[in-house]
């Protein structure tokens, strides 16, 4: 029990996080989708390589799937504020 005599309680969830990966030429694109059992956040983003650069598409690869992972991000500071909001507009994150 807290001080306050209530019972504390604790919860534990999966999200499900899929990446996939394309790459086509210089071009790698990612699609990214995050479950986190209550919704469902989708991303898509690309990296394209410069001609110039060497051709290593592990680089792409982290240059796509980061710029998707923050947008997914980005996304989910949204949904909570959002969220926030509707549950009592007098809130602010």
């Amino acid at each position: 029990m807290t001080a306050t005599g209530s019972i504390e309680q604790h919860r534990t969830k999966q999200w499900t996080l899929h990446l996939q990966l394309f790459e086509e030429g210089g071009l790698t694109t990612v699609h990214a989708v995050l479950d986190t059992g209550d919704n469902t956040l989708r991303s898509r983003a690309t990296a394209r390589r410069s001609p110039n650069d060497p051709d290593v598409p592990e680089i792409g690869d982290e240059f796509a799937a980061g710029r998707a992972l923050v947008d997914l991000g980005h996304q989910l500071l949204r949904a909570g504020e959002s969220d926030t909001a509707a549950f009592d507009p007098g809130l602010r994150s």
